[in-house]
């Protein structure tokens, strides 16, 4: 459903629950920064009223998301740690050239945040079925539903945006490159890497 080219190794989730504090500040601040894509896309394309609409509801959905894994921080006698950063989403902002028209930059931008929610979907349903913590079991099947929702929106959105069909080839372009980079990774306590 997701159209991943490479599934994340399941033996992951042995490396997330031998840091669960780990995992959850990375996934705290993954929640900010789609809030801070959300809130960039408003402030980069204000005439875009549809978009407008969407990415105020998703900036609302995303901190609370945020709002939930702090708690379950705080939760557990642990505080929010420092911002990390994620190789993966430094790396897979390389693919699409710099420059361009507005529309083309809308268009990456929104096939960007297509492919790292579809990559975080598939993460959250590796957790809700693998990892032991039966409470984050059940934390992570709630958030998979959602961002299964962002992953569509977004395509739906690059689709409307620009023309389907070279849309649709940067999709798949992007796709394998992404699938190239999770080669290398999967080896981290970190919700992309």
């Amino acid at each position: 459903m997701l159209g991943l080219k490479l599934p994340t190794d399941p033996r992951w989730v042995n490396i997330v629950e031998k840091n669960i504090e780990e995992i959850l500040t990375d996934h705290a601040y993954c929640e900010q920064k789609a809030a801070s894509t959300a809130i960039s896309l408003i402030i980069g394309f204000p005439e875009k009223s549809e978009l407008v609409k969407e990415m105020t509801a998703l900036a609302r959905e995303e901190m609370g998301h945020f709002n939930m894994v702090h708690d379950k921080i705080i939760n557990r006698g642990w505080v929010l740690g420092r911002e990390r950063k994620d190789e993966y989403v430094v790396e897979l902002m390389k693919f699409f050239p710099k420059g361009g028209s507005r529309e083309t930059h809308l268009v990456h931008k929104l096939l960007y945040a297509a492919l790292i929610e579809a990559r975080s979907c598939e993460r959250f349903r590796l957790l809700s079925e693998e990892i032991d913590d039966e409470e984050l079991s059940e934390f992570y099947r709630n958030l998979m539903v959602s961002e299964a929702n962002h992953y569509t929106m977004f395509l739906k959105f690059a689709r409307k945006y620009g023309n389907k069909e070279e849309v649709d080839q940067k999709w798949n372009d992007l796709l394998d490159y992404e699938a190239q980079l999770m080669k290398d990774l999967g080896k981290k306590e970190t919700m992309h890497g």
